[in-house]
C-alpha cells in the first residue's frame, strides 16, 4: 500500500505556523472528501431507489397478471389457456420480485449504509473536533493575552498564579484537542479509502448474487476480483489498527510530560538559560503604534534566519522580514508595565521594534541570540564556540534600562498597502482578440474625478427641507420608500477610486481601460485617499450611502447601467458604465471605478440579478406589455 501523509503528534503542543499550514492541507482534504461523499451518496441512493422501484413494479405486474382472470370481458370465452399462462408468468414474476427485493436489501445494507455511516460518524467527528480545536485555540490565545498583561508588581502574585494556572489549563486543553484532532485526521486518510471501496464491493456482490441466482452469468474471475478487493480492505483495516495503536501510545507519552511544558515562567527564580544560541524561534508579542500615544500588542511567531529576524502570522505560507539583525543592538526595557520586554535597535539608532516574551527564560535567550547574531557570529566556522567565548559580553545585553525615552520608539517599516495595491493593479486585463484602441473608448485628456461627493457632513446642512443635488446629477433624498418594496437588497463595502466620461458602452473593455487610467493617474499624482461608502444594490437602483450618517451620496438608476465588470486579475476592482439622457437628445456616458472588500464578481452578479428582476417585472406587467 502507498504511504499516507500524516500529522506529527509531537508538534501539536508547539502549534507553529508550519504545523498549522500542514493542518490546513488536511482540513482542505477533509472538506473535499465531505463534498465528494455527499455526491457519491446521492448517486448511490438513486441506484437504490431505482432498484426499490423495480421491486414495486414487479410486484404490481404480478398482481395485474392475476387480475386478468377476474376481468368481466364481454368476449371472455376461450381464455382459459391465456389465464393459465398468465398464472405461470405471475409466479415467474414473483420469483423475480423476490430476487429484486433481496438485491434492494443488499444494496441498502452493503452500499448505501456504509457511506451514510462514514459521513455521519467519521466526517461529523472531524467537523466536531475541528470546532473544539478552534475553541481551545481561542481560549489559549485569550489566556496568553491576559497573561502577557500581568503587572510586575509583587503584590499581584496571587493574580499571577491564577493567570498562570489558567494559561496552563488552556494550553493543556488545546494540546488535548489538537492531539485528538490530529489523530482523527490521520485516521481519516485510511478510512476514506475503505469508505470508497466497501460500498462498491457490496454493490458488485449484490449484483453477482442476483445474476447467479437468475442465470449463472458471472464467471469465477469476478469472484476472484471481489476476493482480492476484500483482502485489500482487510489489509487496510490491519494498517489502521496498527497506526491507531501507535497514535494512542504517542498520545499517552505526550500527555505525560512535566507540568513546566504547559505553565509559562514556572521556574522564574532560577531558569536554565542557554546564552550560546545563534538561532531561535517562538511566539512573541509585537508592539505596534496605533496613534500618537496609543499602542497595541500582537502575538506572532518569530524566528531567525541568517542575520535576519522574520515574522510569520498564523496561517501564512512564509515569513516576512522584520529586522536586519547585523550590527543591531538589543536590550531589556520597561514598557507599559509589561514584563519580559526587550528592544531591538538598528545600527543608525533611528528604527527599532519592541517585543515581549512569555517568560524570563525566553526573554533572556532571545536577547542573547539576537546579540550573538548582531555580532555576526553565525558567519564564523564554529559559531557555537565563538558564542561561548563571548558569553560574558552577551550577558550585558540583558541589563534593563529605566526609561524608554533613551531609545526612540518606532514600529517596523512597512509598505503603504494602498500604494502596493496600486502598483499591482497598474497592469490592465490581458489583451483579447479585436480589442478596441484606447482612443476609441476614452477620449485622450479626459479629466478624472477622484472624489465622488463632498464630505458627508456637508450634506447635513441646516436646510433639511430641500433636496440636494450631488455632482452626478442625481437628486438627494434621505428616504428610499421603494427600497422596502424591492425584491433585491444587498449591501457591499466599497471605496471610490475615480470616474470619467467615456465614448462608448458597447463592451466591457471601456471599463478595463478606465481602470487602467484611473489607477495610473492615482499612482502618478500620489493620490491614496479613497472615499469609503456602502453600496446598496436593489432591483431599482444602485445607491452609495455614507457609512456614518447613512446619507445617500449618489443614486444610479439600474436601467441606466449599461455595462458592468470586475477586473480580470484583481478581483476586488469593479466598475460600471451609466447612460444618462441629456437635453439635446444625446446621452452622457460615464464610467465609475470602485474597490470592494469582497469579490467584485459578487457585486456584478447582484447588479445582473437586479436587471433580470426588472425584465421579469416588465414581462409580467400588463401595462408595460401594452
Amino acid at each position: 500500500m502507498p504511504a499516507v501523509d500524516k500529522l506529527l503528534l509531537e508538534e501539536a503542543l508547539q502549534d507553529s505556523p508550519q504545523t498549522r499550514s500542514l493542518l490546513s492541507v488536511f482540513e482542505e482534504d477533509a472538506g473535499t472528501l465531505t463534498i465528494y461523499t455527499n455526491q457519491l451518496l446521492q448517486a448511490m441512493q438513486r441506484v437504490y431507489g431505482a432498484q426499490n422501484e423495480m421491486c414495486l413494479a414487479t410486484q404490481q405486474l404480478s398482481r395485474q397478471l392475476l387480475a386478468y382472470e377476474k376481468q368481466n370481458f364481454a368476449l371472455g370465452k376461450g381464455d382459459e389457456e391465456v389465464i393459465s399462462t398468465l398464472h405461470y408468468f405471475s409466479k415467474v414474476v414473483d420469483e423475480l420480485n423476490a430476487l429484486h427485493t433481496e438485491l434492494a436489501k443488499q444494496l441498502a445494507d452493503t452500499m448505501v449504509l456504509p457511506v451514510i455511516q462514514f459521513r455521519e460518524k467519521d466526517l461529523t467527528e472531524i467537523s466536531t473536533l475541528k470546532d473544539l480545536f478552534g475553541l481551545a485555540s481561542n481560549d489559549h490565545d485569550l489566556a496568553m493575552a491576559k497573561y502577557s498583561r500581568l503587572s510586575k508588581k509583587k503584590e499581584n502574585e496571587k493574580v499571577k498564579a491564577e493567570v498562570r494556572k489558567d494559561v496552563a489549563a488552556a494550553r493543556r486543553k488545546q494540546h488535548l484537542s489538537a492531539l485528538q484532532y490530529y489523530c482523527a485526521l490521520n485516521a481519516l486518510q485510511y478510512r476514506k479509502r475503505m469508505a470508497m471501496m466497501e460500498p462498491m464491493i457490496g454493490f458488485a456482490q449484490g449484483q453477482i448474487n442476483f445474476f447467479k441466482k437468475g442465470a449463472e452469468m458471472f464467471s469465477r474471475s469476478m469472484d476472484s476480483f471481489l476476493g482480492t478487493g476484500a483482502d485489500m480492505v482487510q489489509s487496510i483495516q490491519v494498517e489502521l489498527e496498527a497506526e491507531a495503536e501507535k497514535m494512542r501510545m504517542s498520545q499517552q507519552e505526550l500527555l505525560s510530560v512535566d507540568e513546566s511544558v504547559y505553565t509559562p515562567d514556572l521556574d522564574v527564580a532560577a531558569p536554565e538559560i542557554n546564552r550560546n544560541l545563534i538561532q531561535k524561534a517562538g511566539y512573541l508579542n509585537l508592539r505596534n503604534k496605533t496613534g500618537l500615544v496609543s499602542t497595541s500588542w500582537e502575538r506572532l511567531y518569530f524566528f531567525t534566519q541568517g542575520g535576519n529576524l522574520l515574522c510569520q502570522p498564523r496561517g501564512a505560507v512564509a515569513g516576512g522580514l522584520i529586522q536586519d539583525l547585523d550590527n543591531c543592538s538589543v536590550m531589556a526595557v520597561d514598557c507599559e508595565d509589561r514584563r519580559y520586554c526587550f528592544q531591538i535597535t538598528a545600527p543608525d539608532g533611528k528604527s527599532g521594534i519592541i517585543l515581549q516574551a512569555e517568560s524570563r527564560k525566553e526573554n533572556e535567550e532571545w536577547i542573547c541570540t539576537i546579540n550573538n547574531i548582531s555580532r555576526q557570529i553565525y558567519l564564523t566556522d564554529d559559531p557555537e564556540a565563538v558564542a561561548i567565548r563571548l558569553n560574558q559580553t552577551a550577558l550585558q545585553a540583558v541589563t534593563p534600562i529605566t526609561s524608554l525615552g533613551k531609545k526612540q520608539e518606532s514600529s517596523s517599516p512597512s509598505q503603504n498597502p494602498k500604494s502596493s495595491e496600486l502598483e499591482n493593479d497598474r497592469a490592465g486585463p490581458p489583451a483579447a482578440a479585436a480589442v478596441p484602441e484606447p482612443e476609441e473608448l476614452i477620449a485622450p485628456g479626459t479629466p478624472i474625478q477622484f472624489d465622488i461627493v463632498l464630505p458627508a457632513t456637508e450634506f447635513l446642512d441646516q436646510n433639511r427641507g430641500g433636496r440636494r443635488t450631488n455632482p452626478f446629477g442625481e437628486s438627494e433624498d434621505d428616504t428610499f420608500p421603494e427600497a422596502e418594496d424591492s425584491l433585491l437588497q444587498q449591501m457591499f463595502i466599497v471605496r471610490f477610486l475615480g470616474s470619467m466620461a467615456v465614448k462608448t458602452d458597447s463592451s466591457t473593455e471601456v471599463i478595463y481601460e478606465a481602470m487602467r487610467q484611473v489607477l495610473a493617474a492615482r499612482a502618478i499624482h500620489n493620490i491614496f485617499r479613497m472615499t469609503e461608502s456602502h453600496l446598496m444594490v436593489t432591483s431599482q437602483a444602485l445607491r452609495l450611502i455614507d457609512p456614518q450618517t447613512q446619507v445617500s451620496r449618489a443614486n444610479f438608476e439600474l436601467s441606466s447601467v449599461t455595462q458592468f465588470a470586475a477586473h480580470q486579475e484583481n478581483k476586488r476592482l469593479f466598475g460600471f458604465v451609466t447612460r444618462v439622457p441629456e437635453s439635446l437628445g444625446e446621452a452622457s456616458l460615464s464610467t465609475y471605478i470602485f474597490e470592494s472588500n469582497s469579490d467584485g464578481e459578487k457585486i456584478c452578479y447582484a447588479i445582473n440579478l437586479g436587471k433580470e428582476i426588472i425584465e421579469a417585472q416588465k414581462a409580467h406587467d400588463p401595462v408595460s406589455g401594452c
